[in-house]
């Protein structure tokens, strides 16, 4: 089911499917932090998405969740953040579907369409902070999965058993301001959708050394940790 899915940059691509899918963009959140990117949040996840739709040529992007960060307010250049976005997405040719997070309160106002679940082939994409409908997989954002390795705390993805049947992927939040939940002492995933977390097989990226490193479940992994 994911034997196929190429990991990139926080992000997942579906061959079979021609989608890209992405979780936790968190546009906005530059204003709530005191530190920001050097090239500013915009243009981080514009020149990251750029590179991801360059390099897979996707006929879908899907947007696993929490698209906005601020829950009761638009933040000044937050809209603007979104158009960018969207046009980044059209201009490479493909369609965006968005489905939406618990922090998406405001993403009605701003943009029509979205969805509460998205299917990917057999996979359910949705945001993970809520139960969603039957299916033999799910990729889902909302943890925020990170793992501390010869301590260094790096983004990681998550293989593991969904809480009803089936399988789960969980994505590393694509904004970069995003500290990361270390998963690896985790005594539960904040998510209804996930089994326990001993079972899940962390995934990190290793952008400059362009690996993707496959670790054990964390119920073995933790002894080396």
């Amino acid at each position: 089911m994911f034997e196929d899915c190429v990991f990139r940059d926080r992000a997942a691509y579906f061959p079979a499917e021609e989608t890209l899918v992405l979780a936790d963009v968190h546009l906005g959140k530059d204003r709530a932090s005191s530190v920001e990117l050097p090239l500013g949040e915009r243009e981080d996840v514009l020149e990251r998405l750029g590179a991801l739709l360059s390099e897979f040529e996707p006929e879908e992007v899907v947007v696993a969740g929490d698209l906005l960060h601020s829950f009761d307010h638009l933040p000044y250049g937050v809209e603007e953040s979104l158009r960018a976005f969207e046009r980044r997405v059209a201009e490479a040719g493909a369609r965006l579907v968005v489905t939406r997070g618990n922090h998406d309160t405001m993403l009605d106002s701003l943009l029509d369409g979205t969805v509460s679940t998205h299917r990917v082939g057999e996979v359910l994409a949705c945001h993970g902070h809520e139960r969603a409908g039957s299916a033999e997989g799910y990729v889902l954002g909302h943890v925020h999965p990170a793992i501390t390795i010869e301590g260094r705390k790096r983004p990681c993805y998550l293989l593991g058993p969904a809480a009803g049947g089936g399988r789960a992927l969980v994505l590393p939040a694509f904004t970069r301001l995003a500290a990361g939940v270390d998963v690896s002492r985790a005594e539960a995933l904040r998510s209804p959708l996930l089994g326990p977390p001993g079972a899940f097989r962390p995934v990190v990226r290793d952008e400059d050394g362009d690996e993707t490193l496959e670790f054990p479940p964390l119920s073995e992994l933790r002894a080396y940790l």
